[in-house]
């Protein structure tokens, strides 16, 4: 995909394509990998929804970007300005309320830059708005994924809520319209389709390279289950879970979970269950069990844990809810629940026929899924050949730009500004903890949407270094104005001392922060401070983590503190406030800060004139001022 091509295809995602730990990232790949097997070469521009949903619940996103710049022809980066809703109060969503003006912008800039380009993929329906950039004569296609109309009806009988998009049929079938194509990962989802547009829908299932010839088992000592920590994953092999640990024994096969979903399962590691987390390479999970296990209980689109279980060779064992568009014939593909699962599993545990048996099954199942998927790209590739017109000169490559970094003493902190594509590390041997990450701001135009953005690093200086006495006002400066994104470093993990956090903070208060409110300065003793402020209103209803400093903003000192308490307040106040998310409101209200023992005198004494408030995705500033006589 790397080699210049006449013919460009754009695909847009709101997902990264590495690392490619989750289904929809590899359905991407896969895609991907289709279009350059047919003569395109591809742009790829990730709409950083991901990204964000990760730092929202307090994670380093697992974004690739450095992989991502080798992989394709052109990269770029859309930063959504506003949080995306997750939720939607009980209502299924509008079609467009995952699609924000942002998206639509770097389209038609995209068009404007790259007129030579001759078709776009859009990954999933949500997004569909962008397709209202494109300029006529450019071939317009949905990669649908998965179904979304009415999707929130098969978690009702889990007592569940999606945590990810759904619609209603209307507005799916307005999506889908936008589009010249509409790409169906399985044949009951095409089937489905057809009946909400008149749009041409081809049957697109994923084409997975086989990984391993399939593998002689006599018997299983482990089995396994590798995932996502999506909605369906979650609840299914909790399910699975529970049971297989309730009555295991030893002789047993043991039950290895590996992927996202270890750590969205609430369960600890037991007798019978072990969990690996996040694996670097599938190898290494899918050479340490001896079968695959499929217990899903729920859940659209194709299952690719499947696909890729059967291209990596191995027996696997699932319900019919996970076959689900393979179209098997084997009674172990087709089982109606996690205790029919189980209970194959034990009949298959040491009956080296039976298992034999099974593994020819999934080796020919795969075999015919393979057939399809090469017949189905066949189909896809010749449409978009033909509608894609006559070749046209390909437009210039940018080069990225060289890696350059920036290490400045504070004295108490050494930090590292680093201009680089390397996303994926939240530490570093030389330069320490990531504290920070660059948002694209209203500037990305100008830049390109280029991917690459600044990094900020901080660790205890070495010896031999010497305090840059203009360093705090550079960094400062550096700062300005700048979006950024916080690294679990300052609420989930904290690896630094608290004297380098303490040294940081006010740094942070050069950036533009998400949230900010006069406060006024109620009282203040032993270390604590009571403040009226105006906060976020969904601080009032559960205080999230957070962490706090209180700071002198002319000193440049801070004191750690920690929010103990915020209320409404029962008065109006008269306090400027703002937010850069029209969705947040501000609230009047009063904060409880303490600062901890050994830290109470430092704290009284400090001059304070800022607070800030950091949780896992919000930078909050209070200017304080005294309570008005």
């Amino acid at each position: 995909m790397t080699e210049a091509s006449p013919r460009t295809i754009l695909v847009l995602a709101p997902m990264p394509a590495f690392p490619t730990l989750a289904g929809n990232r590899r359905r991407l790949l896969a895609v991907c990998e289709m279009l350059a097997r047919g003569g395109f070469a591809v742009d790829f521009a990730y709409f950083a929804h991901e990204d964000q949903v990760y730092r929202r619940y307090g994670q380093h996103p697992p974004t690739d970007d450095a992989r991502t710049d080798q992989a394709f022809r052109r990269v770029f980066r859309i930063e959504p300005r506003d949080p995306i809703p997750l939720r939607s109060a009980g209502r299924p969503f509008g079609i467009d309320d995952w699609c924000p003006d942002e998206v639509g912008d770097f389209v038609a800039w995209y068009f404007a830059h790259h007129p030579e380009t001759c078709a776009i993929v859009v990954n999933y329906v949500f997004l569909s708005r962008a397709l209202e950039q494109v300029p006529a004569g450019v071939l317009k296609l949905i990669d649908t994924h998965d179904r979304f109309a009415d999707r929130h009806l098969i978690y009702r009988p889990f007592g569940m809520e999606p945590s990810f998009f759904y619609t209603d049929a209307a507005g799916e079938a307005a999506g889908l319209d936008r589009a010249d194509a509409v790409l169906a990962i399985q044949a009951n989802e095409a089937a489905y389709f057809r009946t909400v547009t008149d749009r041409p829908v081809l049957l697109l299932p994923p084409r997975l390279p086989r990984q391993s010839v399939p593998r002689t088992v006599t018997r299983l000592r482990r089995i396994g289950f590798i995932g996502h920590g999506n909605d369906a994953n979650r609840l299914s092999i909790r399910a699975f879970a529970e049971i297989w640990t309730s009555g295991w024994q030893p002789g047993m096969p043991e039950l290895v979970v590996a992927g996202e979903v270890c750590t969205a399962l609430g369960l600890e590691a037991c007798p019978g269950l072990t969990l690996l987390g996040r694996v670097a390479e599938l190898e290494t999970f899918y050479d340490a069990v001896d079968a695959v296990v499929a217990p899903m209980l729920m859940g659209t689109g194709l299952k690719m844990k499947v696909a890729e279980a059967l291209s990596y060779g191995l027996p696997v064992v699932g319900t019919a809810t996970a076959f689900d568009g393979f179209d098997p014939y084997a009674a172990a593909h087709r089982l109606p629940g996690v205790e029919a699962v189980r209970e194959a599993v034990l009949a298959l545990r040491s009956d080296a026929a039976a298992l034999a048996a099974l593994g020819a099954d999934c080796a020919d199942l795969f075999r015919r899924f393979e057939a399809r998927c090469a017949e189905a790209e066949a189909r896809c590739l010749g449409l978009i050949a033909a509608a894609s017109g006559r070749a046209t000169a390909p437009g210039d490559v940018p080069e990225a730009p060289a890696p350059r970094n920036e290490t400045i003493c504070l004295g108490a902190v050494t930090v590292t500004e680093e201009w680089d594509l390397r996303s994926l590390p939240a530490s570093h041997p030389d330069l320490g903890i990531l504290v920070a990450t660059e948002r694209a701001g209203p500037d990305a135009p100008s830049r390109g949407y280029t991917p690459v953005r600044r990094r900020w690093f901080a660790r205890v200086p070495r010896a031999g270094e010497i305090a840059d006495p203009a360093g705090r006002q550079a960094l400062a400066g550096s700062l300005a104005a700048t979006r950024l994104a916080l690294s679990p470093e300052w609420v989930r993990t904290p690896a630094l001392p608290q004297a380098l956090r303490e040294a940081l903070a006010p740094l942070l208060l050069a950036t533009e922060p998400d949230w900010w409110s006069e406060a006024e300065l109620l009282g203040r003793a032993d270390g604590r401070l009571d403040l009226v402020a105006c906060l976020p209103s969904s601080f009032l209803s559960a205080l999230p983590r957070t962490a706090c400093f209180v700071v002198a903003s002319s000193e440049g000192l801070s004191v750690a503190a920690g929010a103990t308490g915020a209320e409404p307040l029962m008065r109006q106040a008269a306090l400027r406030r703002a937010s850069s998310d029209p969705t947040l409101a501000l609230v009047p209200a009063v904060l409880a800060l303490d600062a901890s023992p050994p830290d109470r005198q430092r704290a009284d004494r400090l001059q304070a004139d800022r607070i800030l408030i950091l949780a896992d995705d919000l930078i909050g500033h209070l200017i304080v001022g005294p309570k008005p006589a």
